[in-house]
C-alpha cells in the first residue's frame, strides 16, 4: 500500500464501494477492485491495530501524569 493518509485511504474505499453500488464495475473490472479494497482495508486494520496498542502504551502514562498534578 502507498503511504496515503488514512482519509485518503478511506476515500479510494468509498469511491470502491459506491463503484460497486452504482453498478459502474464491469467484470473485467471486479477482481482488481476487489482486491485493491481488500488491500487497502487490511491496511486500515493494522493502522488501528497499531494505533491501539499505542494508546495502551499511552494510557498508564497518562494516568500517571494526572495522578501526579
Amino acid at each position: 500500500m502507498t503511504n496515503k493518509g488514512w482519509n485518503e485511504s478511506a476515500d479510494e474505499l468509498n469511491a470502491i464501494v459506491a463503484s460497486f453500488d452504482e453498478g459502474e464495475v464491469s467484470v473485467d473490472e471486479l477482481f482488481a477492485k476487489l482486491e485493491r479494497a481488500t488491500t487497502i482495508i487490511e491496511d486500515l486494520e493494522q493502522r488501528l491495530a497499531a494505533t491501539a496498542a499505542k494508546v495502551e502504551e499511552l494510557t498508564p502514562r497518562l494516568a500517571k501524569v494526572t495522578e501526579d498534578e
